[in-house]
């Protein structure tokens, strides 16, 4: 049975955990130089920064579980704003990810459900992100959830530019 909850600081490793492989898995292979990647989920994915992140009030974290095992997690940042999202009243999914073995299961839909919710809770009427240009299987994941491309941005792993698709979404 799938469960959705907010994250407290109790659930920091646990995060940190599936924040850094479910990002390994997702994008591990689109970074040529493997040191530039563990460098990256060192940064970005270690205990102390997890935990600083979750004691940010503007960084929300959700973790999908399947029978009490962790397999998935969302991240939120409230009231981020984009130059091509015209909402000034939106937020930033700036993480949606499954471990790769749970990802057959169907769930991320689920998932983004959730978070939609939240969103609308926090009386936010806009939801936006970005993507790779090479995850098709994101891409497509997002058209089909309602998404429109509305421009790009870089995004940087130690220095190196990687393009990638800002999506945005209204919420009624």
């Amino acid at each position: 049975m799938i469960k959705i909850k907010k994250t407290t600081k109790a659930d920091t490793e646990v995060l940190a955990l599936l924040g850094r492989q479910t990002w390994a898995e997702s994008h591990g292979h689109y970074i040529e130089d493997k040191n530039e990647l563990k460098k990256y989920l060192d940064e970005n994915f270690s205990i102390s920064k997890t935990n600083e992140n979750i004691n940010d009030p503007k960084q929300l974290f959700y973790i999908m579980y399947e029978e009490n095992l962790p397999i998935g997690y969302a991240k939120i940042i409230v009231h981020a704003t984009n130059e091509h999202v015209a909402s000034q009243n939106s937020c930033r999914l700036e993480r949606i990810f499954i471990l790769n073995d749970f990802i057959p299961l169907k769930v991320g839909h689920q998932l983004l459900t959730y978070v939609e919710e939240q969103v609308k809770a926090l009386q936010l009427d806009t939801l936006w992100l970005s993507v790779y240009i090479k995850n098709k299987r994101a891409i497509r994941f997002y058209e089909k959830n309602e998404f429109i491309n509305v421009g790009e941005l870089n995004f940087l792993v130690d220095g190196k530019k990687y393009k990638n698709i800002v999506f945005s979404k209204k919420l009624h």
